[in-house]
């Protein structure tokens, strides 16, 4: 599902990639595209159709690109193309949300904080993904009242929380071992429930994994302080959120951030960054996130953990011969500024000649 903005532009250069490396690994991809979002509410009148969500409950994973922009800011609730996003991951049950934080070495000075504090992050944040304050009820906005009012609530059951702990500490498993479980246990009661449920989890389970909890404000500011002392965040939906954008300006841009939303069925696979209007159709997207999505697709849902390291390689290949986006470059004498076909394209011939193939000039 391509989407609006840019998606299109990365969803099509990430698919090349994609097809490339599955031909190398006896697998065959069938592709079914529909469109999501502000794109669909043009077409359709809304923003997700039964149509598509059929097929991507039938698929094997789903390719998203970026949804929304102000051409369609004016409309509200489920008429806007983001409940499209919220529905979807309903409709799949995709309950953990996997955003890799990776400071690649050749970016390192393209963030806005110092190499020394950056130098060799690479944070795993599982964001539950499906529950909490976007999807609790009741919710209610009375503009009528005599002093108006809204509300939303924040509802997790124990069997939710349960889910995407195992999610976390299965990851953490394959990593470093460790897990920091985020919350607002100082405030929210909701908070000191999901901690007490993790801890609960972690004792009965003896997972050998190094447990530790840390309030919300605090994990925003080490993020910035000490972001190293992170291997895999474990945390509620609008806190994930939040955290997972504030880590993204860790790599130098929201640009470089891939995503994967998992559950029992089809994974959906899509960049952190949104469809940024300002730019499309003028060939500056940075597509990498969106290539890096389709090689946690290959990891995760096509279960080809080499065609995933192949194309995560051939992306750090490209960086170190240093061809750069507009929002990664620097003006660096060893940095060339390419748009997003360009990117790709560059990508593609990284990960032709790491399998032995010609590479397309």
């Amino acid at each position: 599902m391509p989407g609006d903005g840019i998606g299109p532009e990365v969803v099509d250069g990430a698919l090349t990639i994609l097809r490339e490396v599955c031909s190398h690994h006896n697998t065959e991809l069938q592709v079914e595209s529909f469109p999501f979002g502000g794109a669909s509410i043009d077409k359709h009148g809304t923003p997700a159709t039964e149509e598509a969500i059929e097929a991507c409950k039938s698929s094997d994973a789903v390719l998203l690109g970026a949804v929304g922009g102000e051409k369609w800011d004016h409309l509200t609730g489920a008429d806007r193309p983001e409940s499209g996003l919220l529905r979807i991951r309903s409709e799949l049950g995709v309950y953990a949300n996997f955003r890799p934080v990776r400071v690649y070495p050749e970016l390192a000075h393209a963030s806005t904080l110092k190499s020394s504090i950056i130098s060799g992050v690479d944070i795993l944040i599982v964001r539950e993904l499906t529950g909490g304050i976007y999807f609790g009820q009741p919710r209610e906005t009375n503009l009528d009242a005599e002093d108006p009012y809204s509300f939303d609530t924040m509802r997790y059951h124990r069997s939710e929380i349960i889910r995407v702990t195992k999610k976390a500490f299965d990851a953490a498993r394959k990593r470093d071992g460790r897990v920091c479980s985020v919350d607002k246990a100082n405030v929210l009661g909701s908070s000191r429930f999901w901690r007490d449920i993790v801890k609960s989890y972690a004792e009965q389970n003896e997972t050998g994994i190094e447990l530790t909890h840390m309030l919300v404000d605090n994990c925003a500011m080490q993020l910035i302080r000490d972001p190293g002392q992170f291997d895999v965040i474990l945390t509620a939906n609008l806190f994930g959120d939040i955290l997972s954008d504030e880590a993204a300006m860790l790599t130098g841009s929201i640009g470089m951030l891939p995503s994967a939303s998992l559950g029992d069925g089809p994974g959906l696979y899509e960049p952190v960054h949104g469809s940024a209007p300002d730019i499309t159709g003028q060939n500056k997207a940075n597509p990498l996130a969106t290539i890096a999505s389709a090689a946690l697709m290959c990891r995760y849902s096509l279960q080809l953990e080499e065609a995933a390291t192949k194309i995560e390689q051939a992306i750090e290949n490209t960086l170190k011969k240093g061809f750069r986006t507009g929002d990664i470059f620097t003006d660096s004498s060893n940095e060339l500024l390419v748009g997003t076909d360009e990117m790709c394209e560059q990508v593609l011939s990284s990960l032709q000649q790491k399998s032995g193939q010609p590479a397309n000039q």
